[in-house]
This record gives C-alpha cells, sequence and structure tokens, in this order.
C-alpha cells in the first residue's frame, strides 16, 4: 500500500475515483461520437482554444490581480490562506455563467412550455446564487479565521505563564 501511495503519490481511493471518471468520460465520448462525430470533435476543439487561448490568461490575470492586492497586509494576527475562498465561489459563478449564459443573457430561441419561466429571470437568479457562494464563502472564511485566532490565543496563554 505505501509503495502505491509512494508511487502514485496520492491514495487508491483517488485512483479508482480518477479511473472511474475517465470510464464515464469515454463512455459519453463514445456515445456521443457514433451520434455526431464532426460536431463533438469542433466543440472540443473549440472548447479548447477557448479555454487555452482566452479563459485560462483571463482566470490567471484575475488571479494574480487578487493576489497582487491583498498580499502585502503586515498584520500581528494569524495568517489563514484566504484565496480559495475567493476562487471557489468565483469558479462555480462562472461555470453557472458559462452554462446558462444564454438564458442569463438572454441570447436563447424562447421555449415557452420548457421551463415555464419567462426568459428574463436567469439574470437575477445567476446574480443571487453567486451572492449566496460569495456569502457562504466569507462566512467559512469568518469562521476559519476565528478558529485559528482562538487556537493562536490559547497557544500564547499556554505559554505566557511560562515566560514569566
Amino acid at each position: 500500500m505505501t509503495r502505491l501511495v509512494r508511487w502514485y503519490g496520492s491514495s487508491p481511493l483517488h485512483l479508482l475515483v480518477l479511473i472511474a471518471s475517465f470510464a464515464v468520460t469515454g463512455y459519453a465520448l463514445v456515445r456521443l461520437f457514433t451520434v455526431r462525430p464532426l460536431e463533438v470533435a469542433i466543440w472540443f476543439v473549440g472548447a479548447a482554444l477557448l479555454h487555452d487561448l482566452i479563459l485560462l490568461p483571463l482566470y490567471s490575470l484575475a488571479d494574480l490581480s487578487a493576489q497582487a492586492v491583498l498580499r502585502h497586509r503586515a498584520t500581528r494576527a494569524p495568517q489563514v490562506p484566504w484565496i480559495n475562498y475567493l476562487r471557489v465561489p468565483a469558479f462555480l459563478a462562472g461555470v453557472l455563467l458559462l452554462v446558462w449564459f444564454p438564458l442569463i443573457l438572454d441570447l436563447s430561441t424562447p421555449y415557452p412550455d420548457a421551463a415555464g419561466l419567462p426568459e428574463g429571470v436567469y439574470l437575477g437568479r445567476w446574480l443571487a446564487i453567486t451572492a449566496v457562494l460569495f456569502a457562504a464563502s466569507a462566512l467559512a472564511f469568518a469562521l476559519k479565521l476565528r478558529r485559528v485566532r482562538r487556537a493562536t490565543r490559547a497557544t500564547g496563554e499556554r505559554r505566557a505563564p511560562g515566560a514569566s
């Protein structure tokens, strides 16, 4: 077991989940290629180009900008890695926007009976979901920061009587 972990770099469960996800992806690709091979190939190449040439530089720049703005704050308080509390809700909101952008931006052909909703509600709902994601992330960050500060205070109080 330790030999596998040392060779692979993670637990066997991680390897099993990765193999299962590749199997599901392969199954989906085989099914899609039998129905529309040219459209799937065009979509795949277009998605790869869109991601590598446009999206990757954009979100890398946004990430570097966020880190640069908040990097040089010197405090005596304990430090908690904060960037993932910003990345996760931004990523989830971005995925939702990417999947549902025709409805959110009112670009789709209306299907009146499919959803039973008017076209104009999607932008407000996406913004509300995005706000909830960022609020939940801020709450999780505040709780983590509180826990770290309490642990630091408790450690400091234990050291203080010994130092006197």
